[in-house]
């Protein structure tokens, strides 16, 4: 993988916990900043999809703790009679 040298601020404290954790890690300060870098650009980044492309049908608001319980139940259920649950 091609790299790209550039240059930041960045908090001392911050510089310390990670100097810390590569100590700790056996792997180079640099490395963890890479992994950092990398978690930013992620997290910042546009998908040109959304997460949920698919939509479902449901009475259209958050199903209660007993609807779902019930709902895994029956299913469990239909699974065990078929003979499809191990």
């Amino acid at each position: 993988m091609s790299m790209k040298r550039t240059n930041v601020y960045a908090d001392p404290e911050d510089l310390a916990i990670i100097k810390e954790a590569a100590k700790r890690r056996g792997i180079s300060e640099a490395e963890i900043i890479r992994q950092g870098i990398h978690l930013a650009a992620m997290a910042n980044r546009v998908w040109d999809e959304p997460l949920f492309s698919r939509t479902f049908e449901g009475p259209g608001r958050t199903p209660t703790k007993a609807e779902v319980r019930d709902t895994v139940a029956d299913a469990v259920s239909r699974g065990t009679d078929s003979g499809t649950a191990e």
